[in-house]
C-alpha cells in the first residue's frame, strides 16, 4: 500500500459550498417557499391595483399609509417604496419566521438532520449554511416584492423623474439606485429575525411549532413596539427602526436612523446567533 493510500483525507476546499449550493436547491425548489415568494409578489398588485382604483389614475391617493404613498400616481417607482413599507411590518418577516423556525425543527422532524450530522460538515457549518440560506431568502423575497412592484407601478402608473421626500428631483435611474439601495437595507432588517427563528428552531424537534413560536415572538415584539408606555424598551427592539429606510429617499441621506436599524440587526443576529449555536452544538440528536 502506497503513501498516498495510507495519508488522511484532506476534506475539499469547496466541500462546504456544495453543502450550501444543496441547501439552496433544495430550499427554493419546495412548494411552501414558491408559495411564499408568490404571496410576497402579490401584494404589490394588490398595493397598486388599490390606489389605481382609489383614484382612477387622476391624482394623488388620500388617507393614510406611508408618507410616500400619495406619489405613486405621480410616478409608478414609488409603488416599490410602498410596497417594501407595506410588507416589512409582516409579510417579509413572516416569511422568514416560516423559513427559519424551520430550518433545523424540520430537519428533525423528518428524521434528516442526524443523516445530514454523519457528513464532516460538524454541526456549526450546518447552522451556518442554513442561516446564510435564510439570509439569501431575505434577499430574494425583498427583489421579488421591488420587482413586482416596478412592473406594476410601470403598467398602472407613469415613470419619470423622482421627486424626494426632502422636495429634490432626481433623475429616474438615480431613483432606481436608490430602490436598489432600499430593497438591501430592507433584506439586512431582517437580520435579527432570522437569528431569532434559527434559535428558536434549535430548541424544538417540531418545525410547525417552531414556525409558530417565531411568528408569534415577531407579532408579540411588533405589538410592544407600538404601546406608548413602553417607549423606554421600545429603541431596542428589532423592528423599531425597520422604516428608517425612507430616509435613503431624502437629500442629503439622514444616516442616524438607517445606522441605529442596521447595528441593532447585527447585535440581535450575534445574541441569538450565539444562542442557536450554543444551544445546536449541545443538543443531543436523536432524530
Amino acid at each position: 500500500m502506497s503513501r498516498a493510500d495510507t495519508a488522511p483525507r484532506r476534506p475539499r476546499p469547496l466541500w462546504s459550498l456544495g453543502l450550501l449550493r444543496s441547501e439552496i436547491g433544495t430550499t427554493f425548489r419546495r412548494w411552501r417557499t414558491l408559495a411564499l415568494l408568490a404571496v410576497l409578489a402579490g401584494v404589490p398588485v394588490l398595493v397598486g391595483a388599490a390606489v389605481k382604483i382609489e383614484t382612477g389614475g387622476a391624482g394623488p391617493a388620500g388617507g393614510g399609509g406611508p408618507a410616500f404613498i400619495s406619489q405613486v400616481t405621480n410616478n409608478g417607482l414609488f409603488l416599490v417604496f410602498t410596497s417594501l413599507a407595506v410588507t416589512l411590518p409582516f409579510f417579509l418577516p413572516m416569511s422568514i419566521g416560516v423559513l427559519a423556525g424551520d430550518a433545523i425543527a424540520g430537519e428533525a422532524h423528518a428524521g434528516t438532520l442526524r443523516y445530514l450530522l454523519v457528513a464532516p460538515a460538524g454541526r456549526t457549518r450546518l447552522l451556518l449554511v442554513k442561516y446564510a440560506t435564510t439570509m439569501l431568502f431575505c434577499l430574494v423575497g425583498t427583489l421579488v416584492v421591488a420587482l413586482s412592484a416596478l412592473a406594476v407601478g410601470a403598467l398602472l402608473f407613469p415613470l419619470g423623474e423622482v421627486t424626494l421626500l426632502s422636495g429634490t428631483t432626481v433623475s429616474f435611474g438615480e431613483g432606481l439606485l436608490r430602490a436598489l439601495a432600499i430593497a438591501g437595507v430592507v433584506a439586512l432588517s431582517l437580520t435579527g429575525v432570522a437569528a431569532l427563528g434559527l434559535f428558536v428552531s434549535t430548541l424544538t424537534t417540531s418545525g410547525i411549532a417552531a414556525m409558530a413560536t417565531t411568528v408569534g415572538l415577531l407579532i408579540t415584539v411588533q405589538i410592544l413596539d407600538t404601546i406608548p408606555q413602553l417607549h423606554t424598551i421600545q429603541p431596542y427592539l428589532f423592528p423599531h427602526y425597520w422604516l428608517s429606510f425612507a430616509d435613503l429617499l431624502r437629500d442629503p441621506v439622514y444616516w442616524d436612523q438607517l445606522q441605529k436599524n442596521l447595528g441593532l440587526q447585527a447585535l440581535y443576529a450575534v445574541v441569538f446567533g450565539s444562542a442557536a449555536w450554543a444551544r445546536f452544538t449541545t443538543r443531543d440528536i436523536t432524530a
